[in-house]
């Protein structure tokens, strides 16, 4: 048996997103190999006159769009009510109990613009505890259990 043959470079879970009940996001783990390549097409080579050395530039838009094309491949139960707590929306004209369905586009501006979808993504994804196959724990369970009481 060799662990070249037992490695996978991706896998997706179901996980709920905190304070949000019902909205459930399907994430993908990458592997350190595969994020270095999203990485590397996300970086373009320029020349700096001051230095005069070729310095390499991170592209952020296509970073977030290679990133999030590779780490968030669905939703289900993204109420409009819960967006007032991630991105500045204004649902005046709307049922808040309405749900926004996943799409590609959809999940790149919620990355790009909340700060705090974009950070629980970032911890979910890198942990891998999320991805392997015994029960869901939720990390901040126990504090939780205390902020309850």
């Amino acid at each position: 048996m060799k662990l070249k043959d037992l490695m996978v470079d991706t896998k997706s879970a179901w996980l709920d997103f905190p304070g949000c009940p019902g909205f459930e996001v399907e994430v993908c783990n990458l592997s350190r190999k595969e994020l270095m390549a999203l990485r590397k097409r996300c970086i373009a080579q320029k020349f700096d006159r001051k230095s005069r050395q070729m310095i390499e530039d991170l592209d952020e838009e296509k970073f977030v769009t290679e990133f999030t094309k590779a780490t968030v491949h669905g939703w289900k139960g993204l109420k409009l009510k819960y967006l007032e707590d991630l991105i500045l929306v204004d649902l005046s004209s709307q049922d808040v109990e309405s749900i926004l369905d996943y799409d590609q586009e959809q999940a790149e501006l919620l990355v790009s613009n909340s700060t705090e979808f974009d950070n629980w993504i970032n911890e979910v994804v890198f942990d891998l505890a999320n991805f392997r196959g015994g029960p869901k724990t939720d990390p901040l369970g126990a504090l939780r259990e205390v902020a309850d009481k």
